[in-house]
C-alpha cells in the first residue's frame, strides 16, 4: 500500500506531466517523489537512492522508458522493482515487447487519478514480473506457486459515450445538447474552468465541443491545460467557433484540435462528424482493456509453467527414487539392475533438462552468473556414452571413450558447472552419433592439457548449407524433428563456463570434429 515511506520515481520528459503526476501522487498519500526527464537520468537516479516505484512515459528522448524498462530488469540490483509504463502507444507488437521485458503494468493515456491509484497499489503488493526464468523466480518466492488475480478493469464502461459541450452562450449550449441526447450522454460546461474540472475528473467526456471566445479562460487555453494532464490528455477537441482566420486554426490545430467547425453549424455535418471521432474514442478505449489482458495472459502462461514445472519435477523425482531403491534389490539379475541404472539416468537427464532450461534463459537475458566448481568431466562422458550405445544400438556404432587412461584422482577436472557440462557432451555426442552413418565409430577423447580438451569426431561431414551457422539458433538439415537448439545451447553453455567451442571438417577422411576447451580445475595447496 502506498504510505509517506513509499518513494516513487516519475519519468516523463514534458514537466507538466511530471508536476500534475507527482501531485496526484501526493494526493494518494506519497511522501517522497523523484522526477527525471528521461530514462538516462532515471537510470542515474535508481543508482544512487532507494526507489520503490516507477511511472515512466514511453517516448522520451536520450532513452525511451522501454529502454530504462530494460536496463532495470538486467541490473540485478534493481530488477525487482514495480514498473509502471505510461503509454499512448497502440501497437501491439511494441505492447508485447513491454510486457516480454516484464513490465509490472501498462497504463493508457488517458487515465483518471483513480485508475491511477488502483494501478500503482496493484502493482505495489503483486510479484514483479521480470525477465528471469520461472523456475529462478520460483526460488525468490519460497517456490510458492503465485495464484494470478483476475485484473481489475479500471475503465468505467458508461451506457452511452459521453460528450462535454463547452460554450458561454446558453442558447448554443442548448441547441448542441438536444442535437446530441439521442445518441450521447451531454454534459455541459459555462466556461473554461468548470470545463477542466469535468475533463480532470474521474468522469472524463470522450470527446469535448468547445467554444473560443469565452470570458476568462478561453477556448485555446482549455485546451493547452488539457495537454498537461494525463486525464485529459488524449480527450479528442473538436473547437465550434465563429473564428475564422487561419491564424487561430492553426493556434486551434496545435492544441491537439481534431477538427474545427465554423459557426453557424450546420447539424447534419457536425452529427456525422462527431459519430466518426465517437468511433475512434471507443477503439481508444478498449486499449487499456486490452493491453490488460495482454498482460494477464503473460501472466497466466507463467504460472502455468511454473506449475507444469514443479508438478513434473515432483513426479521425476519420485520415479528416480523408485529405481534407485529397486536397484538395490538383491532379487535383481545384473541385466535388470543395469537397466534400472540406464532408467534412472534417462529419469535424470530429463530433471536436468528442466532445470537447465531457466539456466539458458538466464544467459540468454544477461542474468546468468556462473558457480564454478570441481567437475568430473571423465565420469561424465564415460556415462554419456554408456548411455548412447544404447539409444543408437540400432545403428551399430562403435562409440569409444578416451580419457588417457586417467579415471578417478588422476583424471583432469573441469571448473565449472556440471549440469551444463552433462548437457553440453549429451548434445554433442548425440548430434555425433545422429550424424554418423550405421557400423561406423564415434571417438571421444578428453585430453590432459590446461584448459583441459575435449574431441568429439564421427564420419561424415557437416552439409555445407550450415557449416557457417553451425552453431546459431534453429540452424538444423535433413533431421526429421530436428530443432536446431542443440548445438545452439552447447555453445551457449560452453562460452558461459568460459570455455571454447570449435567445429573442424575434413571432406578428405569425411569427418567432422567439435573440439570443447573448459577452464581446468587446480586444486589449491595450502
Amino acid at each position: 500500500m502506498i504510505s509517506l515511506k513509499t518513494t516513487f520515481l516519475v519519468v516523463d520528459d514534458f514537466e507538466p506531466m511530471r508536476k500534475v503526476t507527482s501531485s496526484q501522487l501526493r494526493a494518494m498519500g506519497a511522501g517522497t517523489i523523484v522526477t527525471a526527464n528521461n530514462g538516462a537520468e532515471a537510470l542515474r537516479i535508481l543508482n544512487k537512492r532507494r526507489v520503490d516505484i516507477v511511472l515512466s512515459d514511453w517516448n522520451m528522448p536520450v532513452m525511451t522508458g522501454l529502454e530504462l524498462l530494460k536496463a532495470v530488469r538486467a541490473d540485478e540490483k534493481i530488477s525487482g522493482l514495480p514498473f509502471i509504463m505510461i503509454t499512448a502507444e497502440a501497437e501491439r507488437e511494441r505492447i508485447s515487447e513491454a510486457i516480454a521485458n516484464g513490465v509490472s503494468d501498462l497504463l493508457v493515456k488517458p487515465y483518471t487519478s483513480e485508475c491511477l491509484t488502483t494501478r500503482v497499489e496493484k502493482a505495489l503488493m503483486s510479484p514483479v514480473r521480470t525477465k528471469l526464468p520461472i523456475p529462478a523466480r520460483s526460488k525468490l518466492l519460497n517456490d510458492e506457486i503465485v495464484r494470478v488475480e483476475p485484473v481489475v478493469q479500471d475503465i468505467k464502461v458508461a451506457t452511452r459515450p459521453t460528450i462535454l459541450v463547452v460554450d458561454d452562450t446558453a442558447d448554443n449550449l442548448l441547441l448542441l445538447s438536444h442535437l446530441f441526447r439521442d445518441d450521447y450522454r451531454v454534459r455541459i460546461a459555462h466556461n473554461g474552468k468548470k470545463a477542466l474540472e469535468i475533463c480532470q475528473s474521474n468522469d472524463p467526456p470522450g470527446l469535448m465541443l468547445l467554444d473560443i471566445m469565452m470570458p476568462g479562460i478561453d477556448g485555446l487555453e482549455v485546451a493547452r491545460r488539457m495537454r498537461e494532464h494525463p486525464t485529459s490528455v488524449s480527450i479528442p477537441i473538436i473547437f465550434v467557433t465563429a473564428l475564422t482566420d487561419e491564424e487561430t486554426h492553426l493556434k486551434a490545430l496545435g492544441m491537439g484540435a481534431i477538427d474545427f467547425v465554423t459557426k453557424p453549424i450546420n447539424p447534419h455535418v457536425l452529427k456525422l462528424r462527431v459519430r466518426n471521432f465517437m468511433r475512434y474514442v471507443e477503439q481508444h478505449k478498449q486499449l487499456q482493456a486490452s493491453f490488460d489482458d495482454m498482460l494477464e495472459l503473460a501472466r497466466l502462461k507463467d504460472n502455468v509453467e511454473l506449475i507444469t514445472r514443479h508438478d513434473m519435477k515432483g513426479a521425476l523425482a519420485g520415479v528416480i527414487g523408485l529405481v534407485q531403491e529397486l536397484s538395490i534389490d538383491e532379487s535383481m539379475n545384473h541385466k535388470q539392475v543395469w537397466q534400472l541404472r540406464m532408467a534412472g539416468d534417462s529419469a535424470l537427464q530429463v530433471l536436468d533438462m528442466i532445470n537447465l532450461s531457466s539456466e539458458l534463459l538466464k544467459i540468454e537475458t544477461g542474468h546468468f552468473k556462473l558457480d564454478a566448481k570441481l567437475v568430473d568431466v571423465s565420469a561424465i562422458l564415460r556415462r554419456i556414452v554408456e548411455v548412447s550405445r544404447t539409444t543408437f544400438a540400432g545403428k551399430h556404432l562403435t562409440i569409444s571413450v578416451d580419457t588417457d587412461m586417467l579415471v578417478g584422482e588422476l583424471a583432469p577436472n573441469a571448473l565449472g558447472d556440471a549440469m551444463f557440462c552433462y548437457s553440453v557432451f549429451q548434445n554433442l555426442i548425440k548430434n555425433a552419433c545422429e550424424a554418423a552413418p550405421d557400423k561406423s565409430k564415434v571417438t571421444v577423447v578428453l585430453s590432459d592439457e590446461t584448459p583441459i580438451r575435449i574431441t568429439i569426431q564421427n564420419k561424415g561431414v557437416v552439409p555445407s548449407e550450415i557449416r557457417e551457422r553451425f552453431f546459431d539458433k534453429f540452424v538444423t538439415h535433413g533431421k526429421h524433428g530436428g530443432t536446431g537448439l542443440g548445438t545452439y545451447s552447447a555453445k551457449m553453455l560452453t562460452d558461459a563456463q568460459n570455455g571454447t567451442i570449435l567445429m573442424s571438417l575434413s571432406d578428405k577422411e569425411n569427418s567432422t570434429t567439435i573440439s570443447v576447451t573448459l577452464p581446468r580445475y587446480l586444486e589449491t595447496v595450502v
